[in-house]
């Protein structure tokens, strides 16, 4: 039979309202105190439930978040700095990985909200922004990390995706390149466009033909796809920005598959600064996003909301261009070859 509060209650001398005080780490116990009764409710394996303080009003102490795939390093990061930053501060985080299927969306959501979690902090793409309404509402806080609704009145924790763009850019001209690629999935436009129109700005003009858009079911593949056509072309780019590590490393397998060395022949610059830009041969130029610092913003203004009610938040933070080995300056193949 599973342990109750009134069990470590009654074998800890204390009140039901001392045990819950202690566990929450609240209220004026003293420390000896507060660590006897955490050990007997360790020795108890007692659990409290969830859904009986959400019943009394009470908070559960846990967050949602939902991220288009768990195995993407970028949302691997963002999830590990969400869930740290919760912890620290005493809340448990259910990740759900969407697929960016709206099905599966709504699906969570409706799970999440049966789990009476505090605060929900969307990292996937969602096109019905009826879903938020529906959670504010219900007065349930919602945080939009790395995904960008104009429509939706919540807490918002983005990168500027244009300047990451400026930057890639104006790597690649400083270093002489004048034929670009871009790589990217769908709903990086303003990367696209801050990189598209630095080029345009210094005199130089980006063919239509040199842009890859693709979706987002195996971003590896899909970025090496897209890489092969482009270094196929007969002005192929000597530049590539590819709009997140995982394309990037796929562009540069299939560099390195048709026998053009990195950044000898052709230069690569990623977007993110994941684990995989660093263990890339060469490691990677990437865009590199605050991480740690997106998902700790995100949690803090959740529990700012549920604390105070306090006006939705919107934060842009700044991109930073880490120069690596897989960009150089651009040399005539004449000169390679002399």
């Amino acid at each position: 039979m599973k342990a109750t509060i009134y069990d470590v209650a009654r074998e800890a001398g204390v009140s039901i309202a001392t045990v819950s005080n202690a566990i929450r780490g609240k209220g004026k116990i003293s420390p000896k105190k507060r660590e006897e009764i955490l050990e007997i409710v360790e020795r108890l394996q007692y659990q409290p439930s969830m859904i009986a303080s959400a019943l009394t009003g009470k908070r559960t102490y846990t967050l949602g978040l939902l991220v288009p795939d768990i195995s993407n390093p970028f949302f691997g990061e963002i999830a590990r700095a969400v869930e740290e930053r919760g912890q620290q501060l005493g809340y448990s985080v259910i990740i759900c990985s969407t697929d960016n299927k709206d099905e599966r969306v709504e699906r969570y959501i409706s799970l999440l909200e049966q789990k009476s979690v505090d605060g929900i902090i969307i990292g996937t793409g969602i096109s019905d922004a009826s879903l938020l309404e529906r959670l504010s509402s219900r007065s349930v806080p919602v945080a939009m990390i790395a995904r960008d609704l104009p429509s939706a009145d919540v807490h918002k924790v983005v990168i500027d995706d244009y300047l990451g763009g400026v930057l890639a850019a104006r790597h690649l001209l400083e270093l002489g390149h004048r034929r670009f690629g871009v790589i990217s999935e769908k709903h990086n436009r303003e990367r696209i466009r801050g990189f598209c129109e630095t080029v345009e700005r210094s005199g130089q003009a980006l063919s239509p033909c040199g842009i890859r858009i693709f979706g987002d079911d195996d971003q590896i593949q899909d970025g090496g796809r897209a890489a092969a056509e482009l270094l196929e072309l007969e002005a192929r780019p000597t530049a590539l920005f590819c709009c997140n590590d995982m394309s990037a490393t796929g562009a540069l397998r299939a560099a390195k598959a048709r026998g053009l060395a990195v950044p000898r022949d052709i230069s690569i610059v990623s977007f993110d600064n994941t684990i995989l830009s660093e263990v890339c041969d060469p490691p990677m130029t990437t865009i590199a996003q605050p991480m740690e610092e997106m998902g700790r913003l995100v949690v803090d203004a959740l529990l700012q909301e549920l604390g105070d009610g306090g006006a939705k938040q919107r934060f842009v933070l700044q991109p930073e261009l880490l120069v690596r080995g897989s960009t150089a300056a651009f040399v005539p193949e004449e000169q390679k070859n002399a």
